[in-house]
């Protein structure tokens, strides 16, 4: 039985470059995880033709990164394999390198960042060629820079996060020297485009079955101060709770990852979350709804778990307020990020809500929500029939957001009639 089995497009691809007189290796990722046991189907290669040649060599290709030495190459499925030149790093100001090709696959595996990630594997002779021992931290479970670590982290600050991220994902001890160049790093993080760190962090809660640990390793490092100051004063109970809104609340429901973003800012102070997220280039949709959706919990989060934490169940009347004050779209992340927090105050012995009663109340909010008049444009009247009966200005805004209030309590007085009447007594 083979090391590991590529699929069936990257061994042809291998074969024709050897067939050609090349040398050509799969790297990077892919080969990590097989030895892993972890299933990847992004393979990349290195070879000793240069792009050109490689180009020349097959029918279907796309110049992806030709500067850098890379040719994506298209299978007969359309899908495509990155190709890259042997390098070797001339120089780099730790956000660009400037590289050359090389004229050997150690030379190429000396400029990697991680040893368990410069393994390179060979399908046609089935054979690995590993010079930093990366087999050997893998076994242990131990994240080692390539080489001098302060060198690595100087080339690219980046690979400090993606080291973080590596450690966490994988439960690897991270190597002394290694953690020592990432704490070293980190006052220069800040040199990184926002674009690079907000892929990080979006990388991180998607990939990380327990994001908590990765971010907490950010504040330690003082990474976290660097590049998002706001969050500098995560506790360790606000981390615990990513690693349950990672988790699905309810089978078959798992989180979006703007609901784990927002469970990332929830930490922030209010009113700095949007332009956090805005200082890190992400999109104006995404800005809107996490920044919205953080909001509500400042909102809203206190009096959850006052109202959780009574005998008594809440009431229909009370579920219905929250997804007046949520909205109907944002109430049940609004639930999810507060069952993640509750869960991690229930396991650090703080007083919270039940994990029965929360699953419970979230299936009733969730289906209250949806059933009943919880928003100003479920009102059976509008802005127009408060114009006709005299009612305009501030006052027009002020009797819509009063009538809400008043359905809110009893979703029967939901009638043209009864609203009209209501709103005339008022004024």
């Amino acid at each position: 039985m083979p090391l590991m089995q590529p699929p069936d497009a990257v061994i042809e691809i291998t074969r024709v470059l050897e067939h050609a007189g090349y040398e050509a290796w799969c790297v990077g990722g892919a080969v990590r995880d097989a030895l892993l046991g972890i299933p990847n189907l992004d393979w990349d290669l290195t070879t000793s033709a240069k792009p050109q040649q490689v180009r020349r060599l097959f029918k279907r290709t796309v110049p992806v990164g030709i500067e850098f030495g890379t040719v994506g190459v298209l299978d007969d499925t359309n899908v495509m394999h990155e190709v890259t030149t042997f390098r070797s790093d001339v120089e780099t100001d730790g956000r660009h390198a400037v590289v050359k090709f090389g004229d050997s696959l150690e030379e190429d595996l000396a400029r990697r960042d991680f040893t368990v990630n410069a393994i390179a594997y060979s399908p046609s002779r089935d054979e690995l060629c590993d010079p930093f021992g990366g087999q050997k931290d893998l076994a242990s479970r131990t994240l080692r820079a390539v080489g001098v670590a302060k060198e690595r982290m100087r080339e690219d600050r980046l690979r400090a996060l993606r080291a973080m991220r590596f450690a966490a994902r994988f439960g690897f001890e991270m190597d002394p020297a290694t953690w020592q160049a990432i704490v070293v790093s980190a006052p220069y993080l800040q040199r990184l485009s926002p674009e690079r760190v907000q892929q990080e962090i979006v990388k991180t809660m998607s990939q990380v079955a327990l994001p908590g640990i990765a971010f907490g390793m950010w504040r330690e490092s003082g990474a976290l101060s660097e590049l998002i100051p706001t969050l500098a004063g995560i506790t360790d109970v606000e981390l615990r709770s990513l690693d349950h809104l990672r988790l699905p609340f309810l089978a078959g429901r798992p989180q979006r990852l703007q609901t784990r973003l927002a469970g990332l800012f929830s930490a922030a102070r209010r009113g700095t979350v949007v332009a956090t997220l805005k200082g890190l280039r992400f999109s104006n949709a995404d800005v809107s709804w996490i920044g919205g959706l953080v909001d509500r919990w400042h909102d809203m989060g206190r009096g959850m778990k006052d109202e959780m934490m009574r005998p008594e169940p809440p009431t229909d009347a009370t579920l219905r307020t929250w997804a007046g004050r949520a909205g109907r779209t944002r109430l049940s992340p609004v639930l999810r990020i507060a069952d993640a927090h509750w869960w991690a105050e229930r396991e650090s012995g703080k007083p919270a809500p039940s994990r029965s009663r929360m699953e419970s109340v979230y299936r009733r909010a969730v289906r209250i929500a949806y059933r009943d008049p919880v928003e100003v444009s479920d009102l059976a009247v509008n802005g127009d029939d408060l114009l006709k009966v005299g009612i305009s200005g501030k006052r027009l805004g002020e009797t819509l957001r009063t009538l809400l209030q008043y359905v809110l309590d009893d979703p029967t007085r939901n009638t043209r009639e009864a609203l009209l009447q209501y709103a005339e007594q008022r004024s």
